[in-house]
């Protein structure tokens, strides 16, 4: 097996983890949430061992450094060999503030909601 110099960047992206599809990591260097060096990438971007890229993924953006190329998907717990994690812990707990505030829940166990606190619910679920 050969050494790699290069690979697409959507590919990587998938194979890293960073996003569950590759279609999905695709689309989101078209939306431009990827950046290489501070400008948007295209996803057939070829990157390199050591470059710097900044994604958005869900509520978060990450920032990774490129230790290892790889073409096949991992499992989770070999991730930490192909990435180095440069995410603030700022925007961690940024995200996990938002993640507080995205709507009503119903306490679980307490089954269906009545037709009264269905009506209480609706302002807060409708856009």
């Amino acid at each position: 097996m050969s050494e790699l110099e290069s690979i697409r960047i959507d590919k990587w992206l998938w194979a890293v983890r960073l996003y569950k599809t590759r279609t999905q990591a695709t689309e989101a260097c078209n939306a431009g949430h990827v950046k290489l060096i501070g400008t948007s990438v295209k996803p057939a971007r070829e990157i390199r061992i050591g470059d710097e890229i900044s994604a958005k993924t869900g509520r978060i953006y990450k920032t990774v450094r490129v230790v290892a190329l790889l073409e096949r998907r991992v499992g989770a717990k070999l991730v930490s060999g192909y990435l180095e994690d440069l995410t603030s812990a700022e925007e961690y707990e940024r995200a996990k503030q938002d993640s507080g505030s995205a709507g009503p829940t119903y306490p679980k166990g307490l089954g269906r909601p009545t037709k009264k606190q269905r009506r209480q619910l609706k302002p807060f679920t409708e856009k």
